[in-house]
């Protein structure tokens, strides 16, 4: 690693630093990608995470059920420590409360952190910046900014990062697992989850909890804290929710700031960096993987997807060219995206496709300029909380000259 240091502003001294693999994002995927590459002899890999600990969101889930079998599942804290004892054994430099803020160059990021200002330039970057909710602004949810509106992410901060009290009687938004979860939080805080409120006709229920189906979040009320949610029933019917705290949970999108100052395109589907099946985005040099690609999966697809991604990484680090954008993969309605989401070469993992509703009738088929490549019923039903994995076997059909492949549900 060489440094240098620079004027950056005739103020500040900025560091310009060199490195052969910088990986942005301490997450599992991040983690998974570095300790590979740094096994391998990639050089100088090095890890950037704008938190104050690495491991990302599995730290603050302190459920059980993380890892792979046949090792011993593991609560989320313990997972996450694991991931950055291995890297750092490996070899590969994890660095802590480091923000990047932008690109100096194709292959350049300027950073920012408590030391100070740095310009790091690697021979390859890997986009691991994960996941993000929407939070209640983005939703279009009306009413005044009190305190008690949380996103998922910032109640499990609260409770077991930081120990603050969260309120006492508590309206969840959302019925997908990880709503389940916030619902669970909440209670082993001392909270009353009083309802848990969906859009989707059904979904699963936790035990002691009222759901409300077919139902949407219309207005806070309240100031300093909330007083109340006005709902809204599919019916016409509307009513008011009692309480203090509201948790809007899911709605996941990739963490893509980023990508999008650097100019990496995104895929309209997924919202993140479009990657082949190699996880190389059209940038070259600049790769993509995890969270940041697709909105939130396990832990342990997005450790699979970084662990995989090593080879691609070495590969293009021993000189191999970048390829020209294959054919764009798109996607049929009720679907919602399908990634990897261009086509280079063939896939060897499976594509990971995502449903925008519950659907039962899994017939899936594959076409390009009309031609069909492949068909299959896969078991259901799916929903939008959990993706599909299709085999990858006949992404070898495909005309790398041709049109768009489309995938659909018929």
């Amino acid at each position: 690693m060489n440094r240098t240091h620079a004027r950056a502003d005739g103020h500040d001294v900025r560091t310009d630093v060199r490195v052969d693999v910088l990986v942005v994002g301490a997450g599992p995927a991040g983690l998974a990608l570095a300790t590979r590459l740094a096994e391998a002899g990639a050089g100088r890999v090095e890890v950037l995470d704008r938190e104050q600990h690495a491991g990302g969101m599995p730290r603050h889930l302190h459920h059980g059920g993380f890892g792979r079998p046949p090792r011993p599942w593991l609560h989320g804290p313990a997972y996450a420590e694991r991931a950055v004892r291995a890297a750092v054994a490996a070899g590969a430099a994890v660095r802590t409360g480091v923000t990047a803020t932008g690109w100096a160059g194709p292959l350049t990021l300027e950073t920012t952190s408590p030391a100070g200002l740095e310009r790091i330039t690697a021979r390859a970057v890997v986009l691991a910046t994960g996941a993000r909710e929407r939070p209640r602004s983005a939703r279009l949810v009306p009413g005044t900014r009190p305190q008690g509106v949380l996103t998922t992410g910032e109640l499990l901060r609260s409770v077991h990062e930081h120990g603050l009290p969260v309120g006492r009687r508590a309206v969840v938004v959302g019925a997908e697992p990880v709503a389940r979860h916030a619902a669970a939080v909440l209670r082993g805080a001392g909270t009353d989850v009083v309802a848990m409120i969906t859009e989707a006709p059904r979904a699963a229920a936790v035990p002691g909890v009222p759901l409300l189906t077919e139902t949407t979040a219309g207005e806070l009320r309240g100031h300093g804290r909330p007083t109340g949610l006005v709902i809204h029933h599919r019916d016409g019917r509307t009513g008011l929710l009692t309480c203090d705290t509201v948790v809007f949970t899911g709605d996941w999108i990739p963490d893509h700031e980023l990508a999008r100052r650097g100019g990496v395109p995104l895929d309209p589907g997924t919202r993140g960096p479009r990657v082949d099946a190699s996880f190389r985005t059209p940038a070259p040099g600049v790769f993509a993987v995890g969270n940041a690609l697709h909105g939130i999966e396990r832990a342990a697809t997005a450790a699979g997807e970084g662990a995989a991604a090593a080879a691609p990484v070495l590969a293009h680090l021993a000189g191999a060219p970048w390829p020209e954008p294959g054919p764009p993969l798109e996607v049929r309605a009720p679907l919602l995206w399908v990634t990897p989401n261009r086509l280079t070469d063939t896939a060897g993992r499976p594509l990971l496709l995502r449903p925008a509703e519950t659907v039962t009738a899994l017939v899936v088929t594959v076409t390009q300029d009309g031609r069909p490549l492949w068909r299959r019923r896969l078991p259901g039903p799916a929903s939008p909380s959990r993706s599909l994995r299709l085999p990858p076997h006949w992404t070898a059909r495909v005309d790398r000259t041709g049109g768009p492949v489309v995938l659909a549900l018929g």
